[in-house]
Protein backbone atom coordinates (compact mmCIF):
# COMPACT_ATOMS: atom_id res chain seq x y z
CA UNK A 1 0.00 0.00 0.00
CA UNK A 2 1.06 3.32 -0.92
CA UNK A 3 2.06 6.30 1.66
CA UNK A 4 -0.53 8.69 2.19
CA UNK A 5 0.98 12.53 1.64
CA UNK A 6 1.67 14.09 4.84
CA UNK A 7 0.72 17.77 5.68
CA UNK A 8 3.11 20.13 4.43
CA UNK A 9 6.23 19.26 5.04
CA UNK A 10 6.14 17.08 2.11
CA UNK A 11 9.01 14.02 1.98
CA UNK A 12 11.91 14.96 -0.72
CA UNK A 13 12.27 12.11 -3.62
CA UNK A 14 15.62 10.03 -2.67
CA UNK A 15 16.05 12.36 0.81
CA UNK A 16 14.89 10.23 4.35
CA UNK A 17 13.99 13.73 5.88
CA UNK A 18 11.29 16.24 5.50
CA UNK A 19 12.54 19.70 3.40
CA UNK A 20 10.32 22.66 4.41
CA UNK A 21 9.38 24.57 0.69
CA UNK A 22 10.58 28.01 1.95
CA UNK A 23 7.40 29.47 -0.42
CA UNK A 24 3.88 28.77 -0.89
CA UNK A 25 4.32 27.55 -4.68
CA UNK A 26 7.52 25.90 -3.98
CA UNK A 27 4.92 23.45 -2.13
CA UNK A 28 3.55 22.57 -5.13
CA UNK A 29 6.68 21.37 -6.62
CA UNK A 30 7.24 19.57 -3.12
CA UNK A 31 4.02 17.97 -4.01
CA UNK A 32 4.80 17.04 -7.38
CA UNK A 33 8.76 15.23 -6.02
CA UNK A 34 6.48 13.43 -3.04
CA UNK A 35 4.05 12.29 -5.69
CA UNK A 36 7.17 10.90 -8.09
CA UNK A 37 8.65 9.31 -4.89
CA UNK A 38 5.50 7.56 -4.06
CA UNK A 39 3.18 6.95 -6.93
CA UNK A 40 3.58 4.60 -9.43
CA UNK A 41 1.75 6.32 -12.57
CA UNK A 42 3.76 10.19 -11.36
CA UNK A 43 6.88 8.28 -11.82
CA UNK A 44 6.37 7.17 -15.03
CA UNK A 45 5.46 10.28 -16.28
CA UNK A 46 7.82 12.51 -18.71
CA UNK A 47 7.98 15.59 -19.81
CA UNK A 48 5.96 14.31 -23.26
CA UNK A 49 3.60 12.32 -21.84
CA UNK A 50 2.59 14.96 -19.34
CA UNK A 51 2.18 18.06 -22.40
CA UNK A 52 -1.74 17.07 -23.14
CA UNK A 53 -2.36 17.36 -19.43
CA UNK A 54 -0.37 21.01 -19.62
CA UNK A 55 -2.43 21.90 -22.42
CA UNK A 56 -6.00 20.95 -21.12
CA UNK A 57 -5.05 22.30 -18.18
CA UNK A 58 -4.50 25.80 -19.42
CA UNK A 59 -7.26 25.60 -21.68
CA UNK A 60 -9.35 25.19 -18.36
CA UNK A 61 -7.76 28.25 -16.83
CA UNK A 62 -8.98 29.96 -19.61
CA UNK A 63 -12.12 28.96 -19.28
CA UNK A 64 -12.79 29.71 -15.83
CA UNK A 65 -11.43 33.21 -16.32
CA UNK A 66 -14.21 33.21 -18.81
CA UNK A 67 -16.64 32.58 -16.81
CA UNK A 68 -15.59 34.63 -13.59
CA UNK A 69 -15.86 31.79 -11.44
CA UNK A 70 -13.89 32.28 -8.67
CA UNK A 71 -14.15 28.66 -7.51
CA UNK A 72 -13.27 27.29 -10.47
CA UNK A 73 -10.46 29.69 -11.03
CA UNK A 74 -8.91 28.38 -7.71
CA UNK A 75 -9.11 24.85 -8.82
CA UNK A 76 -7.62 25.08 -12.39
CA UNK A 77 -5.17 27.38 -11.52
CA UNK A 78 -3.70 24.46 -8.79
CA UNK A 79 -4.43 22.00 -11.44
CA UNK A 80 -2.57 23.75 -13.69
CA UNK A 81 0.10 24.59 -11.36
CA UNK A 82 0.81 21.18 -10.84
CA UNK A 83 1.07 21.14 -14.34
CA UNK A 84 4.44 23.75 -14.26
CA UNK A 85 5.81 21.77 -11.20
CA UNK A 86 5.67 18.68 -12.72
CA UNK A 87 7.81 20.08 -15.83
CA UNK A 88 10.14 21.55 -13.35
CA UNK A 89 10.78 18.61 -11.34
CA UNK A 90 10.92 16.27 -14.15
CA UNK A 91 13.98 18.57 -15.92
CA UNK A 92 15.35 18.57 -12.43
CA UNK A 93 15.78 14.83 -12.17
CA UNK A 94 17.33 15.00 -15.32
CA UNK A 95 19.84 17.13 -14.43
CA UNK A 96 18.84 20.27 -17.15
CA UNK A 97 17.64 22.60 -15.04
CA UNK A 98 16.24 24.00 -11.79
CA UNK A 99 13.70 25.30 -10.10
CA UNK A 100 16.34 28.43 -9.03
CA UNK A 101 17.11 28.33 -12.86
CA UNK A 102 13.46 28.79 -13.78
CA UNK A 103 12.87 31.84 -11.81
CA UNK A 104 16.11 33.53 -12.46
CA UNK A 105 15.65 33.08 -15.73
CA UNK A 106 12.39 34.75 -15.82
CA UNK A 107 13.54 37.69 -12.94
CA UNK A 108 16.22 38.41 -15.38
CA UNK A 109 14.10 38.77 -18.52
CA UNK A 110 12.07 40.71 -16.91
CA UNK A 111 14.27 43.45 -15.89
CA UNK A 112 15.90 43.15 -19.28
CA UNK A 113 12.18 44.25 -20.69
CA UNK A 114 11.62 46.88 -17.93
CA UNK A 115 14.87 48.54 -17.48
CA UNK A 116 12.80 51.56 -16.55
CA UNK A 117 11.30 49.86 -13.66
CA UNK A 118 14.87 48.85 -12.21
CA UNK A 119 17.24 51.53 -13.31
CA UNK A 120 18.89 50.04 -15.74
CA UNK A 121 17.59 52.74 -18.79
CA UNK A 122 14.87 54.58 -20.57
CA UNK A 123 10.88 52.67 -21.20
CA UNK A 124 11.58 50.65 -24.42
CA UNK A 125 9.08 49.54 -27.06
CA UNK A 126 8.20 45.62 -25.95
CA UNK A 127 8.49 43.68 -29.29
CA UNK A 128 11.77 45.45 -29.93
CA UNK A 129 13.11 44.59 -26.90
CA UNK A 130 12.21 41.28 -27.78
CA UNK A 131 13.67 41.78 -31.39
CA UNK A 132 17.21 42.36 -29.92
CA UNK A 133 16.82 39.53 -27.39
CA UNK A 134 16.27 37.03 -30.61
CA UNK A 135 19.41 39.22 -32.45
CA UNK A 136 21.62 38.14 -30.01
CA UNK A 137 20.67 34.88 -29.84
CA UNK A 138 21.07 34.37 -33.32
CA UNK A 139 24.42 32.43 -33.19
CA UNK A 140 22.74 29.72 -31.42
CA UNK A 141 19.69 29.21 -33.06
CA UNK A 142 19.20 31.21 -36.15
CA UNK A 143 16.33 31.63 -37.36
CA UNK A 144 15.44 35.59 -38.16
CA UNK A 145 12.65 37.87 -37.00
CA UNK A 146 10.48 34.85 -37.27
CA UNK A 147 12.28 32.37 -35.59
CA UNK A 148 11.52 30.37 -32.66
CA UNK A 149 7.92 30.48 -32.85
CA UNK A 150 6.18 27.16 -31.40
CA UNK A 151 4.93 24.84 -33.81
CA UNK A 152 1.73 23.78 -31.78
CA UNK A 153 0.16 27.90 -31.60
CA UNK A 154 -3.62 28.00 -32.89
CA UNK A 155 -3.00 29.69 -36.70
CA UNK A 156 -4.80 32.63 -35.03
CA UNK A 157 -1.86 33.05 -32.09
CA UNK A 158 0.51 32.31 -34.68
CA UNK A 159 -0.25 35.17 -36.99
CA UNK A 160 -0.86 37.79 -34.26
CA UNK A 161 2.16 36.55 -33.23
CA UNK A 162 4.47 37.04 -36.60
CA UNK A 163 2.65 40.50 -36.80
CA UNK A 164 3.72 41.32 -33.97
CA UNK A 165 7.62 40.13 -34.43
CA UNK A 166 7.92 42.06 -37.55
CA UNK A 167 6.69 45.14 -36.17
CA UNK A 168 8.82 45.10 -33.67
CA UNK A 169 11.73 45.31 -36.81
CA UNK A 170 9.52 48.34 -38.09
CA UNK A 171 7.69 46.50 -40.47
CA UNK A 172 3.76 47.10 -39.86
CA UNK A 173 1.02 50.13 -40.55
CA UNK A 174 1.15 53.21 -38.93
CA UNK A 175 -1.99 52.91 -37.63
CA UNK A 176 -5.32 50.58 -37.48
CA UNK A 177 -6.40 52.51 -40.73
CA UNK A 178 -3.69 50.89 -42.84
CA UNK A 179 -5.01 47.43 -41.70
CA UNK A 180 -8.86 48.63 -42.15
CA UNK A 181 -7.53 49.16 -46.13
CA UNK A 182 -6.17 46.24 -46.24
CA UNK A 183 -9.23 44.36 -44.70
CA UNK A 184 -11.77 45.81 -47.46
CA UNK A 185 -9.18 44.94 -50.43
CA UNK A 186 -8.71 41.39 -49.11
CA UNK A 187 -12.57 41.43 -49.27
CA UNK A 188 -13.09 42.75 -52.86
CA UNK A 189 -10.15 39.82 -54.10
CA UNK A 190 -12.42 37.28 -52.06
CA UNK A 191 -15.70 38.30 -53.62
CA UNK A 192 -14.18 38.16 -57.12
CA UNK A 193 -12.56 34.81 -56.37
CA UNK A 194 -16.17 33.57 -55.19
CA UNK A 195 -17.77 34.91 -58.33
CA UNK A 196 -15.20 33.70 -60.80
CA UNK A 197 -15.75 29.81 -59.15
CA UNK A 198 -11.86 29.62 -58.42
CA UNK A 199 -12.22 27.24 -55.22
CA UNK A 200 -7.90 27.52 -54.97
CA UNK A 201 -8.33 30.99 -54.92
CA UNK A 202 -10.95 31.12 -52.76
CA UNK A 203 -9.27 29.85 -49.86
CA UNK A 204 -5.88 31.56 -50.66
CA UNK A 205 -7.95 34.81 -50.28
CA UNK A 206 -9.77 34.03 -47.57
CA UNK A 207 -6.66 32.83 -45.62
CA UNK A 208 -5.42 36.50 -46.31
CA UNK A 209 -8.62 38.24 -45.55
CA UNK A 210 -8.43 36.43 -41.70
CA UNK A 211 -4.41 37.64 -41.82
CA UNK A 212 -5.61 41.24 -42.34
CA UNK A 213 -8.71 41.27 -39.93
CA UNK A 214 -5.88 39.49 -37.62
CA UNK A 215 -3.62 42.78 -38.08
CA UNK A 216 -6.91 45.04 -37.72
CA UNK A 217 -7.74 43.33 -34.57
CA UNK A 218 -3.83 43.57 -33.39
CA UNK A 219 -3.74 47.06 -34.40
CA UNK A 220 -6.82 48.12 -32.80
CA UNK A 221 -5.06 46.92 -29.49
CA UNK A 222 -6.77 43.95 -28.80
CA UNK A 223 -6.11 39.94 -29.16
CA UNK A 224 -8.06 38.30 -31.68
CA UNK A 225 -8.38 34.96 -30.05
CA UNK A 226 -9.76 36.54 -26.93
CA UNK A 227 -11.86 38.85 -29.37
CA UNK A 228 -13.02 35.79 -31.64
CA UNK A 229 -13.65 33.60 -28.12
CA UNK A 230 -16.12 36.91 -26.98
CA UNK A 231 -18.15 36.67 -30.08
CA UNK A 232 -18.20 32.77 -29.90
CA UNK A 233 -19.82 33.03 -26.14
CA UNK A 234 -22.13 35.88 -27.36
CA UNK A 235 -23.25 33.93 -30.30
CA UNK A 236 -23.87 30.63 -28.00
CA UNK A 237 -25.68 32.78 -25.29
CA UNK A 238 -28.05 34.19 -28.10
CA UNK A 239 -28.54 31.09 -30.16
CA UNK A 240 -29.63 29.21 -26.67
CA UNK A 241 -31.84 32.41 -26.06
CA UNK A 242 -33.32 31.90 -29.53
CA UNK A 243 -34.03 28.31 -28.74
CA UNK A 244 -35.68 29.05 -25.69
CA UNK A 245 -37.97 31.49 -27.24
CA UNK A 246 -38.77 28.94 -30.05
CA UNK A 247 -40.10 26.58 -27.65
CA UNK A 248 -41.71 29.39 -25.44
CA UNK A 249 -43.74 30.16 -28.60
CA UNK A 250 -44.15 26.42 -30.37
CA UNK A 251 -41.72 27.16 -32.80
CA UNK A 252 -39.72 24.19 -34.57
CA UNK A 253 -36.09 25.13 -35.27
CA UNK A 254 -36.14 22.75 -38.00
CA UNK A 255 -39.07 24.08 -40.47
CA UNK A 256 -38.95 27.94 -39.33
CA UNK A 257 -38.21 30.14 -42.38
CA UNK A 258 -34.99 32.16 -41.92
CA UNK A 259 -36.90 35.40 -41.38
CA UNK A 260 -39.04 33.76 -38.79
CA UNK A 261 -35.79 32.68 -37.31
CA UNK A 262 -34.35 36.71 -37.90
CA UNK A 263 -36.91 37.84 -35.75
CA UNK A 264 -36.51 35.48 -32.90
CA UNK A 265 -33.02 36.79 -32.65
CA UNK A 266 -33.52 40.09 -33.25
CA UNK A 267 -35.62 39.88 -29.50
CA UNK A 268 -33.36 38.03 -28.11
CA UNK A 269 -30.73 41.07 -29.07
CA UNK A 270 -33.25 43.16 -28.02
CA UNK A 271 -33.73 41.54 -24.59
CA UNK A 272 -29.97 42.16 -23.90
CA UNK A 273 -30.09 45.16 -24.74
CA UNK A 274 -32.93 46.23 -22.18
CA UNK A 275 -31.12 44.13 -19.38
CA UNK A 276 -29.36 46.72 -16.25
Amino acid sequence: MSQEPPDIPYPVAGADHAETAPGTLDRGLALVRFLRANCPWDAAQTAETLVPHLLEEAHEVADAVHRADVSQLEGELGDLLLNLAFQIVVAEEQHRLTADSVTRRLEEKMRRRHPHLYGLGPREDWERLKARERDEELGKDPGGVLGGLARTLDPLTKAHRMQERVAGVGFDWEDHQGAWDKVAEELEEVRVALEAGDEPGVEEELGDLLFAVVNLVRLAGKHPVTALDRANRKFHRRFEGLEALARARGVDLSTASLDRLDQLWDEVKAGEVSDP
